[in-house]
């Protein structure tokens, strides 16, 4: 089918439903791929024998790919429309995985950064056509609510990606590893290691599977294309270039997005080692993502009933910021499952950061939107920047210490764009 294109104004009433609902699903899709890296930090580190600081390098590769080709998306986007875009992306991810699932198998280390890279780069273009259109495709003022919506779907599919692969892949893990260490033979040890690496086979081509047929669907679909410069106008700054670079809300958004994203993939993805730090179950650690993701989706339903009734979203970003100094604090205060379960709590406090600091640092751009969106989208390389702090500094000081002294800087920052950051530049009215 054709798809109609929207180039002025932010669509209304019930012609938001089914767009909300396609990208909904895509938001379902790439947070259940997005939050497999909590457990797979636990699979590689046990599959490939490497300690803890080569394990990060699998959100290393994942995230890093964002940095890399998020302004090559934003012009492959302007060429083939956002519709054709998503679909682009969803074919990458597909490629990536059956890489990942090809070379994993082989037990080739690098190969399979490879394949999670691949699949970085095709939800890095995924997000900058998705995100600037859930966020214009109504008034730009709710557009955290309609964030948190597609949050929700994301977060839903983060509970479940964990879940479903510990029962696929790590069931038995902590005996597996003890059969690893008491092997009589090298050949009996890579023995048991090749079979437990090929486990992750066949359920990541059936991965591959989906994200194709999903591309298809996409393609086929009736998704309106939106024009983003022409659903949010551009605002009155203090410079009279009208250049991207006048727009100082945005550039201290991308900061904010950047930490922002470090401190998610911190309390979702290596909570599991952090939880390895108390000498917990290797079983029960590679679960955890879980918790934190079950607790984002919890702030996401908050954030629903609340934006904009009760808080306006800059204000709520602020909330979110103290909630998540005080988490901090009680994770660094406590320790074993308590410790664990404040760093859980941090996915409630991090739930409408992402939904709140988008829109906050696209409004007013205009003509800019789309590299404004691009430059956010690279901002996501923060989930490779500062998890890989946290595996390489726990290694010569307490790792409780190193996670508060990441994290809540991280965090007051994201105050400070809350209460003030979001309006530098923007003159009022």
């Amino acid at each position: 089918m054709s798809s109609t294109t929207l180039d002025a104004s932010p669509m209304t009433g019930r012609s938001t439903l089914g767009p909300m609902i396609m990208i909904g699903v895509l938001f379902f899709i790439f947070g259940f791929v997005t939050w497999l890296n909590g457990p797979l930090i636990a699979f590689v580190k046990l599959a490939f024998q490497v300690p803890d600081a080569y394990a990060f390098l699998v959100p290393f590769a994942f995230y890093i790919s964002y940095l890399v080709f998020s302004l090559p998306a934003s012009a492959l986007l302007r060429r083939t429309g956002m519709k054709k875009g998503m679909a682009l992306g969803l074919f990458a991810m597909a490629v990536g995985a059956v890489l990942f699932s090809q070379f994993v198998s082989l037990r080739v280390f690098a190969g399979a950064l490879v394949g999670l890279f691949v699949i970085g780069a095709g939800l890095s273009l995924l997000q900058t056509a998705s995100n600037p259109y859930i966020a214009i495709l109504g008034p730009i003022e709710s557009g955290a609510q309609r964030i948190a919506f597609m949050g929700i779907c994301n977060k839903l599919a983060g509970v479940l990606a964990p879940l479903t692969f510990s029962a696929l892949v790590l069931k038995g893990i902590d005996k597996i590893d003890q059969q690893v260490r008491d092997a009589a033979t090298p050949e009996a040890r890579t023995g048991l290691l090749d079979a437990f690496a090929a486990k992750v086979h066949l359920p990541y081509l059936v991965m591959a599977g989906l994200l194709v047929l999903l591309a298809v669907w996409v393609v086929r679909s009736s998704l309106p294309e939106i024009k983003p410069s022409g659903a949010n106008s551009e605002a009155a700054v203090g410079h009279a270039d009208g250049s991207i670079f006048s727009f100082p809300h945005l550039w201290l958004g991308v900061l904010c997005l950047f930490l922002y994203v470090g401190v998610e993939v911190m309390a979702g993805d290596a909570i599991g080692t952090y939880g390895a730090g108390f000498h917990l179950p290797l079983e029960w650690t590679s679960r955890f993502t879980a918790l934190t993701l079950g607790a984002m989706l919890v702030g996401y339903v908050a954030g629903l009933l609340l934006i904009p009734r009760v808080f306006t979203q800059q204000r709520y970003l602020a909330i979110s910021a103290v909630l998540g100094v005080l988490f901090s604090a009680g994770a660094y205060a406590t320790s074993g499952y308590l410790s664990v379960g404040f760093v859980a709590a941090l996915g409630f406090a991090n739930a409408m950061m992402w939904p709140a600091i988008f829109p906050l640092a696209i409004k007013g751009l205009g003509r800019h939107t789309e590299a404004g969106s691009a430059l956010l989208i690279m901002a996501i390389a923060g989930g490779a920047v500062v998890p890989q702090l946290f595996a390489h500094l726990k290694q010569h000081f307490d790792f409780q210490a190193v996670f508060a002294l990441l994290m809540v800087p991280c965090y007051l920052y994201i105050l400070f764009y809350g209460v003030r950051g979001h309006r530098v530049g923007l003159r009022a009215g």
